[in-house]
């Protein structure tokens, strides 16, 4: 990357302060793993989004949309182009009726409280999911029986191009971890999400009840980017794993957690590359073992084809 592209991100974006450059992604992934970004933006408004994803592809530099890092492993070797990242200045909530208007760098988390404390229901299942509404439905997050396409009516969102439009519910086409978004290469900007009235000690004593099933069921204590692998159809990953004799195992730090099998977890100094090869020997395992081939969930980003040839190679040994 040039010294242009450096100085043309920093007008965008006012300063240097926004700006950074070989920032380690381990900071800013709930995995605490990942080399530097060549670049690492901290837009506050949709100009200076478009304003920056227009820079990088005028310069033919790869760009990646990060949320808050919640579903991402980032290659040791860091990510050589520019990472532009929604969450904490790209956020914000606006309360109409029945209706939350969200940016897209907003945790659920926080969302999902606010609109609880305004005595409205339906958004309880996100009140654990550490990922920001932009990311959320990308994804079509969900938990514990509810999803964004649940309650999302529309959303603001940027085509590769810079022209921005609006989504109906419908439109954004949410199925099981996937969207038009994604399939597209779209960016959310901002989403309107429709509840219902409700009381407000319902909905905290329902929240209460999911923190406590998913603190007892899951790794929180470790760092990790949430479940590794989608759901196989007419199976669960956690429970091929653990029946293939998987519970525990390690490559390095990192391991696949003892609590939920469908989680792989940082154990303090794993490496991507641990993270990948022993995601690789699960992937080999539960194949060799039922026939099931395990798609992650969980995003790759810097990774080279070195990197996942010798990946795809040892799953293909099984």
């Amino acid at each position: 990357m040039g010294q242009d592209l450096y100085e043309i991100l920093c007008e965008i974006h006012g300063g240097t302060e926004r700006v950074l450059r070989e920032e380690p992604m381990s900071r800013h992934t709930t995995f605490r793993i990942g080399g530097p970004a060549g670049y690492f933006c901290l837009p506050s408004d949709g100009t200076m989004l478009a304003a920056a994803v227009a820079a990088c592809r005028r310069a033919g530099e790869p760009y990646y949309i990060l949320g808050n890092g919640s579903n991402v492993l980032v290659s040791d070797q860091g990510y050589r182009g520019v990472v532009i990242q929604m969450y904490r200045n790209f956020d914000g909530i606006r309360i109409e009726g029945n209706r939350l208007l969200v940016r897209a760098g907003e945790l659920l988390i926080r969302a999902s409280h606010q609109a609880g404390r305004a005595g409205l229901t339906g958004m309880e299942f996100a009140s654990g999911i550490p990922g920001t509404v932009g990311g959320a439905l990308v994804m079509n997050a969900g938990a514990y029986g509810g999803e964004m396409k649940d309650i999302v009516r529309e959303a603001l969102v940027m085509k590769p191009e810079g022209e921005l439009v609006r989504l109906s519910g419908e439109e954004l086409e949410l199925g099981y971890r996937s969207s038009v978004i994604a399939r597209k290469g779209y960016v959310v900007l901002e989403a309107v999400l429709e509840l219902s009235p409700g009381e407000p000690e319902a909905i905290q004593a329902k929240m209460q009840e999911l923190k406590e099933a998913r603190t007892g069921k899951q790794p929180l204590e470790y760092p990790s980017a949430g479940s590794t692998f989608k759901r196989p159809q007419g199976y669960f990953a956690g429970k091929l794993i653990m029946d293939a004799g998987l519970r525990g195992f390690r490559v390095g730090d990192a391991q696949v957690s003892e609590k939920h099998c469908g989680f792989v977890i940082n154990r303090g100094d794993a490496t991507a590359a641990d993270v990948m090869a022993l995601i690789a020997h699960v992937r080999s395992e539960v194949k060799r073992r039922f026939g099931v081939e395990l798609e992650m969930e969980v995003k790759t980003l810097g990774f080279s084809d070195e990197e996942g040839k010798s990946a795809l190679e040892h799953v293909e040994k099984a």
